[in-house]
């Protein structure tokens, strides 16, 4: 057993790679899957599966992310939002006449989880007895800590009032870049078989939607669900419907007891869609027991180590597929390199 752990969560893989495993199913992704990946490239043509970052646009749909902002940095005299289109003549100390140079720098407030994402398995845990001594402490994936591996904003040392945050010690980002998420994506095109109502799928929908177009997902993979809620949230053009936003295109039914299996069983290595939050948020749990908010989230992040990606824009990829029978390509989607971050944006690439 590791050190942090006595018992694991029924059907999690918490230490089939290690006592400090920080990536879970992400370590399928081997160089076998890479090269899976990279036959799949037949035509040689990429697909961007971002959406531009500052879309959605607002806080409609999260009031906690706000949209980026961008602005010049400091000029060489410390003068703040200036540095744009500056001469080098200009510049103190380095000025002259000689120089013909024009400079821009500029720098980005980013909320890491507004737009095209990853959630890294530091995103969501679970009050669980890792301990085995009937008490249960706030943990995350192969039993990293809350408050020791993962720690939030406390009192600056200095004692002046002011705020230090230190984020994910274990779990966080950088793990899953320096991986390199890369490997074979494989495709289930629900929008064109469900069109965009709002609605859950559980695992039959899932399952007939497959065999009708010959998915075929095997341990490794990463699966990507085409809903079209990308898609509306680009013809929204940064201004959404604030009801609209939140019921519009299909989501995974987390409370189907056998989808959550069939995750499990199938060995994917990541879980994506081009909605929300994978799973859908529909404010009408009536559950008294005591269970998780999000199971998705908690069976992929807490539980198996499979990270989640949210908001991916799949319309060009998807279509393409579709006209030439095909739901399988390389998928390259590292995250921001950002030691510490439990959220990344990504611009994925799809290459067929």
């Amino acid at each position: 057993m590791t050190k942090r752990w006595t018992q694991r969560p029924p059907g999690s893989t918490w230490g089939d790679w290690g006592d400090d495993d920080e990536l879970g199913r992400i370590n399928l992704l081997t160089p076998e899957k890479v090269l899976e990946g990279v036959r799949e490239v037949q035509a040689g043509r990429s697909f961007c599966l971002s959406l531009p970052l500052d879309y959605p646009g607002g806080t409609a749909l999260n009031q906690r992310r706000p949209p980026p902002r961008l602005a010049p940095t400091e000029d060489m005299d410390g003068t703040p939002g200036t540095f744009f289109n500056v001469h080098m003549s200009e510049m103190p100390d380095w000025g002259d006449p000689r120089y013909v140079d024009v400079w821009v720098d500029d720098v980005v407030t980013l909320s890491l989880q507004y737009s095209t994402q990853w959630d890294s398995l530091a995103h969501v845990g679970a009050e669980f007895d890792a301990d085995g001594d009937g008490v249960e402490e706030a943990v995350y994936y192969n039993g990293y800590r809350a408050g020791i591996d993962l720690v939030g904003p406390q009192a600056d040392a200095a004692g002046d009032g002011g705020q230090h945050t230190s984020f994910a010690h274990h779990l966080g980002m950088e793990h899953m870049a320096y991986q390199g998420m890369q490997g074979r994506g494989v495709l289930v095109d629900l929008a064109h078989h469900l069109g965009h109502d709002w609605r859950g799928v559980g695992l039959d929908t899932l399952l007939e939607v497959m065999a009708a177009d010959d998915v075929v997902v095997e341990p490794g993979d990463m699966l990507l669900l085409h809903t079209g809620f990308a898609t509306e949230i680009l013809a929204m053009d940064r201004e959404p419907d604030p009801v609209r936003i939140h019921t519009m295109c299909t989501y995974l039914d987390a409370r189907d007891e056998a989808l959550l299996e069939w995750i499990n069983a199938s060995q994917i290595s990541a879980l994506i869609a081009d909605n929300y939050a994978v799973e859908g948020l529909t404010g009408r749990d009536r559950d008294p027991s005591r269970h998780s908010f999000l199971p998705i989230h908690n069976l992929c992040l807490f539980k198996l180590g499979v990270p989640l990606g949210e908001m991916w824009y799949l319309h060009e990829l998807a279509t393409w597929l579709r006209e030439h029978e095909r739901s399988r390509f390389l998928l390259t989607a590292p995250p921001l390199r950002l030691p510490g971050a439990v959220g990344s944006p990504t611009t994925p690439i799809a290459t067929v």
